[in-house]
């Protein structure tokens, strides 16, 4: 049989890695992948500068500390997103404020971002999540009117669009992005961010290149100039930094992912669309997509869905079960919301030493009834298909355990 293994590295990847590997990592040649990732990944955004780091974490940590977010400082984020982006919020020794979702689209509610507002706050961390933009012209109005930095989380949302034909990532003052090996495009583990602020570009680079004092907004290269590097008069080190940066052979990979970044993305779209007409066609709603709003593109990390199965007495797991014997893949669940996660409700219980200021048992707080209801009905249905066949066995598997439900419940 065809093996189909490493289907999603057929591209430069190899070239590239052999490239570095040819060159010894020598020093003069060290940080040319990670620029040639950064220059093509932001200009296929159109954006001026883009930063490497090893992970989509460490670039929400370098875009919050480029705001200057830190001690009594309050960032919004949406309650049902991952954990890490409460993790960043933290990191900066600030406080983590949950806004709330919309029930139709499961993303961050401007209304809510507006309610949860005071005057310790910052910044607004938007999550694109699923592959669907967020209501950027709602939530840049905000941050307008309250002078608040915005943070595009788009770790799940490549090149996909709003109303205005603007693409994810574009509209705050920092896009993010990860490359963990379930995403779009991945380099194993790491992550980018892209800014038109020089300001911002050149914190984010020193912050995650150990506080080097030749790093630019454009380059991480610390080795430009031998004869000062190895002088012993050199003063090496601006500030208090970390060591974020992204090896050369993941930006290697990298690079040959961003090259074929559309064929990654149709895959994606292809099996989401699919999914989304077979649950449109369906007499029962026993599965309610998700609202795209007018004009929006959808980049299908996953193909979300709500799952309505408890109105007929099936179960989230019994679904799930059944979905997968009929030959699907896998459905995942929603992470549970972050101020539900126990990292964070041990905080409220029991409060926190962070750097040298003690946070108390307020630390962290908003109401997300709408994300709390939807984490516990959420379906993730998997859109990475490497083919035509295996996305009509994933079509096949829905049509078939919604025909089984269906047929039970007497709808056909």
């Amino acid at each position: 049989m065809k093996s189909y293994k490493g289907w999603k590295f057929k591209g430069r990847e190899l070239t590239y890695i052999k490239n570095i590997l040819s060159s010894d990592f020598r020093a003069d040649s060290s940080g040319t992948m990670n620029e040639r990732l950064e220059i093509k990944f932001a200009k296929i955004h159109k954006q001026k500068y883009a930063v490497t780091a090893n992970s989509g974490t460490s670039t929400l940590h370098m875009a919050l500390n480029a705001f200057g977010v830190g001690h009594g400082d309050e960032v919004i984020i949406p309650g049902l997103t991952v954990a890490m982006c409460g993790y960043a919020v933290w990191q900066c020794g600030a406080v983590p404020v949950y806004a709330d979702v919309k029930e139709d689209t499961f993303l961050i509610d401007p209304i809510d971002i507006e309610k949860k507002i005071t005057g310790k706050t910052k910044a607004i961390m938007v999550v694109h999540l699923y592959g669907l933009m967020c209501d950027m012209t709602a939530i840049m109005k905000i941050a307008k009117k309250y002078k608040l930095y915005v943070l595009e989380d788009c770790a799940q949302c490549f090149f996909a669009k709003d109303e205005k034909k603007r693409i994810a990532g574009t509209i705050g003052d920092v896009g993010s992005w990860s490359f963990e090996n379930s995403k779009h495009i991945t380099t194993g583990d790491g992550g980018i961010v892209t800014t038109n602020n020089t300001k911002f570009a050149q914190k984010m680079r020193e912050f995650s290149c150990a506080g080097f004092r030749n790093v630019t907004a454009s380059s991480g290269k610390v080795r430009i100039d031998r004869n000062k590097f190895q002088d012993p008069n050199w003063k090496r080190h601006n500030s208090l930094a970390y060591n974020y940066r992204m090896p050369e052979v993941a930006a290697a990979i990298g690079l040959a992912q961003v090259e074929r970044i559309n064929f990654f993305l149709s895959k994606r779209i292809q099996m989401g669309n699919r999914f989304k007409r077979i649950i449109n066609k369906r007499k029962s709603d026993i599965l309610i997509n998700q609202h795209i709003p007018i004009k929006f593109k959808h980049s299908y990390y996953t193909f979300p869905c709500l799952f309505n199965g408890k109105k007929y007495g099936i179960s989230w797991q019994q679904f799930r079960k059944k979905f997968i014997l009929f030959g699907g893949d896998g459905i995942y669940a929603a992470w549970q919301t972050v101020n539900n996660e126990p990292a964070f409700k041990r905080i409220r219980e029991n409060g926190l030493y962070s750097g040298s200021m003690k946070i108390s048992n307020s630390y962290g707080w908003g109401d997300v009834k709408n994300g709390e209801k939807i984490q516990k009905i959420l379906m993730q249905f998997t859109t990475n298909q490497r083919n035509l066949i295996e996305m009509k066995n994933q079509e096949k598997s829905l049509i078939k355990v919604l025909d089984y439900f269906e047929k039970k419940l007497n709808f056909i």
